[in-house]
């Protein structure tokens, strides 16, 4: 490997719209990763619950398999291997002994081996104005470690969807030598009008890094909506591409110099100071 293959690469984020069955969601994942690799992409990523959007919570945990038993774990495997990609899949769920399930992300080396997992820490617990309400530990098990896996290019952090609202977890990965960073979802409309573009933005100016964000999109059982519009987004913070609404996938190209540019003109990541709990001051006048 050149010097400029190390700096330089592809990368896609691919954006579906998973249905309720795990075979038809890897096929459709499967034809848009095999369109990313054609048009170049060495890295390709594909969004949050890849393998099955099932709005019912038994029937999600019905559905779900040990990762042992899990058909998409052999099946990207080979993929990644037949198309010489690292290949990152979002999350998958995942049946755990106590029968709930893992929200767990999945990297593929290029010759098919599992390089990294890593398990959503944040739960999705909220009710929306619009009046939809989400209860992810009803079914889930949150994860309660931080990873960050090696690649040729540098070191990527793996974090899922509702982890970009908690600036810490990003700061820890981009400090322990992070320089890619996931951030796979299957954001709401609402807050994805909202939020999305901010808080992945937000992401890569705090940490230096580049962003990653294959996004679900579209309208899936029971009504269920997403947002879509995945993003690659560079250190300084600038959008390198967006995928709008629709399924297919998006390409950058990837100059991993950047990172150190854009750490060495704000170089935050080294400027943190111990300070002491927040005191508060009541009405009273401080002597």
């Amino acid at each position: 490997m050149t010097a400029a293959d190390k700096t330089l690469f592809k990368a896609g984020c691919i954006q579906m719209t998973a249905g309720r069955e795990v075979l038809p969601n890897l096929e459709q994942a499967a034809a848009l990763i095999r369109d990313a690799a054609a048009a170049g992409a060495q890295f390709v990523m594909t969004p949050e619950n890849t393998s099955i959007i099932e709005p019912d919570k038994p029937l999600a945990v019905k559905k779900a398999f040990p990762e042992a038993d899990h058909p998409g774990i052999p099946f990207f495997a080979d993929l990644a291997r037949e198309l010489n990609i690292w290949l990152s899949i979002g999350s998958m769920a995942i049946r755990l002994d106590n029968r709930k399930l893992a929200n767990r992300s999945f990297l593929f080396g290029p010759d098919g081996i599992l390089r990294a997992r890593y398990d959503k820490i944040h739960m999705f617990d909220v009710d929306l104005p619009n009046g939809e309400v989400y209860r992810e530990s009803a079914t889930m098990q949150p994860g309660d470690q931080a990873v960050i896996a090696e690649t040729p290019w540098g070191k990527l952090g793996l974090t899922v969807c509702y982890d970009v609202r908690f600036a810490y977890l990003y700061r820890a990965l981009a400090q322990a030598g992070a320089t890619f960073l996931t951030v796979p979802a299957a954001f709401t409309v609402p807050t994805g009008e909202a939020h999305w573009h901010v808080l992945l933005r937000a992401r890569a100016i705090e940490t230096g890094c580049f962003v990653f964000a294959a996004a679900q999109c579209g309208t899936h059982a029971e009504g269920r909506r997403t947002y879509g519009h995945s993003l690659i987004v560079a250190p300084w913070g600038e959008i390198l591409a967006d995928a709008g609404s629709e399924p297919g996938f998006i390409l950058a190209d990837i100059d991993t110099t950047k990172v150190a540019t854009a750490r060495g003109a704000i170089p935050a990541l080294r400027h943190d100071r111990p300070f002491a709990e927040p005191v508060i001051h009541s009405l009273a006048a401080v002597d």
